[in-house]
């Protein structure tokens, strides 16, 4: 089913009820009211829309007050306004509409949270796509497979209209579905094939596991190198990771948005010290004590002041640096457990150990340290 279909179905049954004429681009703004968005436009930068196969769960009361208010704003009598709040959430139930909000599924997908269907506020000014697609699937994931069909086009369609969320979610499904820390599949009856052998049996499953593996891989970069064109800092700091690339540290905004010790290591990784400098910074200004041990006995031996300044930091916070934190342990790492017994080891580190500061550069670091205090407490 297209929107267009949708939307003149829509409108010629509110048009039936109602006894008014509806403008076609007013359903458009009725439907993202009926999620909770301020706009069509709106919705189609965060989320998408899609068609399931059984009937949507009605809208939230506080959204069909949202659908009301909208259907005045657009013009429409009270009367009309109240028909099409009693109407339209059926109407859409009924055709199994319902939205998948972009952001959510991301962060489901990157494991930081669990997804379920949204409704959130959103507020943008972009055009909406013209079609989303319809399925026999009625949930995001099938028995057969990790993700419907019906997700997967609706996604595309908003990734050929540059949603840099809709390309980043594809690059992560195809991620997941071809873990890259997973041994890769032997290439050798896919060779044979390709040579002209014909396959049949395991041997034939093995050489399409090659070929699936090889295109997973292949969408898994486009979409992450289109995400990243768009300005998914997200995608950026993955494309580092993955492939070196340093767009992330030349284009980077918000820190805020990113673990600084994820971006720290992979900074490392590349390179790139002077990068791993600011990001350990970010993260010992958040709080992490070791960030600020790596910083003292990395980066700041020659700034006495700003070692002493993380020392009394964690102190602050409880931690004392200056002790030795040794510990037993077993050959295999483990800690030292009695009742197992055997030969002990010992782990840990020992504590730092500094030159004294002068009294007007001790007490600029203990205040630096409560400033760095007070900004996190």
């Amino acid at each position: 089913m297209t929107i267009k279909e949708f939307a003149y179905s829509a409108q010629q049954h509110l048009q039936n009820k109602t006894g008014e004429n509806f403008k076609r681009a007013h359903i458009y703004e009725l439907l993202a009211a009926s999620f909770g968005y301020n706009s069509f436009a709106a919705l189609c930068v965060e989320s998408i829309v899609i068609q399931g196969q059984k009937e949507s769960s009605h809208v939230p009361q506080q959204h069909d007050l949202i659908l009301n208010q909208r259907c005045i704003e657009l013009g429409y009598q009270s009367a009309t306004a109240d028909l099409v709040f009693s109407e339209f959430p059926n109407f859409i139930a009924e055709r199994q509409i319902t939205v998948v909000n972009l952001l959510k599924l991301i962060s489901e997908l990157r494991g930081e949270s669990s997804y379920q269907y949204s409704y959130p506020d959103g507020d943008a000014n972009d055009e909406y796509d013209e079609t989303f697609y319809s399925n026999q699937s009625d949930s995001l994931a099938s028995e057969d497979e990790e993700f419907s069909p019906t997700l997967i086009a609706g996604l595309e369609l908003a990734a050929t209209n540059d949603n840099a969320f809709a390309h980043y979610s594809l690059a992560l499904i195809h991620s997941s579905e071809d873990d890259y820390d997973h041994e890769p599949v032997p290439d050798y009856w896919y060779s044979q094939e390709q040579n002209g052998r014909v396959l049949t049996g395991v041997e034939k499953e093995w050489a399409d596991q090659y070929v699936q593996m090889i295109s997973n891989q292949e969408k898994y970069e486009f979409h992450l190198r289109e995400a990243g064109r768009l300005g998914n800092e997200q995608a950026l700091l993955d494309l580092a990771d993955k492939f070196d690339d340093p767009t992330f540290f030349e284009s980077a905004k918000n820190v805020a948005d990113h673990d600084p010790l994820r971006v720290a290591e992979i900074a490392d990784k590349m390179g790139r010290i002077h990068d791993v400098y600011d990001w350990l910074t970010t993260a010992a200004e958040s709080g992490d004590i070791e960030s600020m041990r790596r910083l003292i006995e990395e980066f700041d031996q020659d700034n006495l002041q700003r070692s002493w300044a993380w020392l009394y930091f964690a102190q602050l916070l409880g931690t004392d640096l200056t002790q030795d934190d040794y510990y037993a342990i077993h050959e295999n790492g483990s800690e030292y457990d009695d009742d197992v017994g055997g030969p002990i080891f010992v782990d840990g580190q020992g504590g730092i150990r500094l030159a004294s500061l002068s009294d007007d550069q001790d007490a600029s670091a203990r205040q630096l340290a409560q400033a760095l205090f007070e900004k996190i407490k």
